[in-house]
């Protein structure tokens, strides 16, 4: 049973991203899924049954800082009843729920995915909450899984204890038709520069447009994909920023294929963030050999680009300079930057990602635990 998501599919965000292609994996394993989502977030006609894994709509306030911690709680309670074999708790805010859940006798899985306490949007008061989240579900979880070797070392050096490295993963691009997507905004392929992310501080935005238009790139425009979410103040600074120019475009949220039609059509990829978990955007966009630029932080480090893809946080001169580099590659030059960027990509594979998360998954429960990854018999929800 999952926990700690908004849900799936088609639900933006880094953990629901990483939730949609783990859990039809983990049942196409064996394991018996539910997740427990976020009503507020669920679209009309969003299903109850997807890809063979269970989804139940529980209720909570559409309220930042109250939300997370309201739908946990009545999560941790509709687990208590249901009596999974495995309760995995996804973000470190959820995570304040975890001694609740091993008072209720359950089994629990933590996934970290980012120090969201040193996300921008947070006060003082919301990132301490945040940091006994971390505190408590290191302590109290059966099993700890970190999406990186950087929250490994965290995790190790402030808890002295020890996790999984288990990476967010890159899937096969969808089939795609970009004529009418890149119709609909005016664009032309290879001619764009484009971010995937929410339009929230850490994402870093202003300092895009502020490079993109320095930079003077003759015939690119410039693609925000997302929306706000939660930082309303940051999104309409960032849409006063674009107004007016039309080399500039916002499209709000995409569903999946219109993410990666136009990641796959672009002719430069920027994650100019300053806190990340593991990129899975980033990743998307290599999969598919779109030249990246990446901020210089240590989960984008991980990935495994040149020194030259990498830039200081909030150097814009330094990004405006690579902009320009990228926009003049010839062909032979963006076919050498694919094929390396694709070799790259090898290391994240959700498949064999679900296995690693499995076999974790069958460590906390054995020997009572009745999936394997040899077995295709289902077993009680996971």
């Amino acid at each position: 049973m999952a926990l700690g998501l908004r849900g799936v599919p088609n639900v933006p965000g880094g953990v629901e991203v990483h939730a949609a292609e783990l859990y039809p994996r983990l049942h196409s394993l064996g394991a018996e899924v539910t997740v427990l989502a976020r009503r507020p977030f669920r679209a009309s006609g969003a299903p109850t049954e997807w890809a063979g894994i269970r989804v139940r709509w529980l209720p909570c306030p559409r309220l930042q800082g109250v939300e997370a911690l309201v739908h946990t709680f009545l999560g941790v309670l509709y687990a208590a009843i249901r009596r999974p074999d495995v309760l995995h708790i996804h973000a470190v805010g959820p995570w304040l729920m975890v001694p609740l859940a091993k008072l209720f006798g359950l089994k629990v899985v933590v996934t970290h995915h980012g120090e969201d306490y040193r996300r921008e949007k947070w006060k003082a008061p919301a990132r301490a909450l945040l940091r006994l989240g971390e505190r408590l579900g290191v302590r109290f979880a059966d099993e700890r899984i970190v999406i990186s070797q950087a929250l490994l070392e965290s995790v190790q050096q402030k808890y002295r204890r020890d996790a999984v490295v288990i990476p967010n993963g890159v899937s096969e691009p969808q089939a795609i038709e970009p004529e009418k997507l890149l119709e609909r905004y005016g664009l032309e392929a290879r001619r764009y520069v484009v971010q995937v992310s929410r339009l929230v501080p850490e994402k870093r935005q202003l300092d895009l447009i502020k490079a993109f238009k320095a930079a003077k790139l003759e015939g690119w425009k410039l693609v925000l994909v997302g929306g706000a979410q939660g930082s309303q103040r940051y999104a309409d600074a960032v849409l006063e920023a674009i107004r007016g120019e039309p080399s500039i475009i916002n499209t709000g949220f995409l569903t999946l294929p219109g993410v990666q039609t136009l990641l796959s059509q672009a002719g430069i990829f920027v994650l100019p963030s300053s806190h990340e978990g593991l990129p899975i955007a980033l990743l998307e966009a290599m999969k598919l050999g779109v030249p990246v630029i990446a901020s210089d932080i240590p989960p984008n480090r991980e990935v495994g680009l040149f020194d030259t893809d990498y830039f200081a946080v909030g150097d814009t001169a330094a990004l405006e300079a690579r902009l320009r580099a990228l926009s003049v590659l010839s062909s032979a030059e963006r076919a050498q930057i694919h094929r390396r960027l694709t070799e790259i990509c090898k290391r994240f594979d959700w498949d064999a990602i679900a296995a690693s998360t499995m076999t974790v998954m069958e460590r906390v429960v054995r020997p009572s635990f009745a999936v394997s990854v040899q077995r295709t018999r289902p077993a009680r929800p996971h």
